[in-house]
């Protein structure tokens, strides 16, 4: 495992966290302060990691980089677009998302060697099963509180990990990384910790994904092909059946109005939200991916997934700022202005 990917990960993750906690001082969003925690926990994780490349896997080191980087950093992200998106029909999808977490649960622990391993999951999944239903009615009955409750459930599962973190007994030498490429991997830490993670992970980096193509779509121009509504006032047997072709009718109009939207770009019409989101939705999607490959066993692409990762969603989010006079970072800010100018001049 080499020092400098991490490092540079970790240097782009914490810029981007500091330009989302100055946005956040004056704009006072709260998605901008729960995607600054996540930035954060991301920066923190990959310091983590360079640290260890330079002097060794500890066991503290370890435990930051698991509790910041595999249990907070999806999740808050996450939370983030939960927020932005809260006055949306969003939350059917994020119920969705979190009922899908729970059946990942389950299916994790069928593959761990610990007899409390299938009460523990078992526990975790109705949680989120039952968060699912309650977002899911709220998000039924118009009510932006879904975000609330979405966002509780994030901080409170995020509270827990802390101590579960902090007493688990780890086995010598401390910590578990692949012999082969060096990146750390979460064999050691036992099933009450293991099992909490994809209620985070697997909703949280769903929800940034999606919400960002989600965004894409709303303001792109667009082509509905297949029309269908979320109108909680329509007659229940139509609300299901158009719940359950949503997600096909999004897909094809969205493919649909993928030609519009490039000839707009051409044009120099095309909302500035869309190309900014589409980095967004890409830096989410390749980290999740590398992810899911260091799960399988294969860890190669682990690091530059997570590199890609925290400068694609750097760049999503300046290239979403609309007058370069909104970064006024100490230091970086001058810099940064220039840089955004330049680009913005070449393009």
């Amino acid at each position: 495992m080499t020092t400098l990917i991490p490092a540079l990960t970790a240097l782009f993750a914490l810029l981007f966290a500091a330009l989302l906690f100055d946005q956040y001082r004056t704009r006072r969003g709260a998605y901008q302060l729960a995607w600054g925690v996540g930035a954060l926990a991301f920066s923190i994780a990959a310091g983590a990691e360079a640290l260890a490349a330079a002097i060794g896997w500890s066991e503290p080191i370890y435990r930051v980089w698991y509790l910041f980087g595999a249990v907070w950093t999806a999740g808050w992200l996450g939370a983030g677009t939960i927020l932005l998106l809260a006055k949306t029909r969003f939350g059917y999808w994020y119920a969705l998302c979190l009922a899908l977490s729970g059946l990942f649960t389950i299916l994790v622990a069928r593959r761990l060697e610990d007899s409390s391993a299938g009460p523990t999951a078992l526990v975790y999944a109705l949680t989120a099963w039952g968060a699912a239903i309650a977002i899911g009615w709220l998000s039924y009955m118009g009510d932006v509180r879904w975000a609330r409750f979405a966002i509780t459930l994030t901080a409170g599962l995020s509270v827990i990990a802390v101590p579960l973190v902090v007493i688990a007994e780890l086995p010598t030498p401390g910590w578990a990384t692949d012999p082969a490429t060096g990146a750390p991997i979460a064999l050691l830490l036992p099933p009450a910790l293991r099992l909490l993670t994809p209620i985070l992970n697997v909703s949280g980096g769903l929800a940034l994904l999606t919400g960002a193509l989600f965004s894409i779509y709303v303001f792109m121009p667009k082509r509905r092909v297949l029309p269908y509504s979320s109108d909680p006032d329509q007659r229940g047997d139509e609300l299901l059946f158009n719940l359950a072709i949503a997600p096909v009718a999004l897909t094809v109009n969205f493919v649909r109005s993928v030609p519009d939207a490039w000839r707009a770009w051409r044009d120099g019409s095309l909302n500035r939200r869309v190309p900014a989101t589409a980095l967004i939705a890409l830096g989410a999607f390749v980290p999740s991916l590398t992810d899911t490959l260091n799960r399988a066993g294969s860890t190669e692409g682990y690091q530059v997934g997570k590199l890609i990762g925290a400068l694609l969603l750097l760049c999503g989010f300046l290239a979403s700022v609309e007058a370069t006079s909104e970064v006024r970072l100490p230091l970086l800010g001058r810099p940064v202005r220039a840089l955004l100018r330049w680009v913005r001049r070449a393009g």
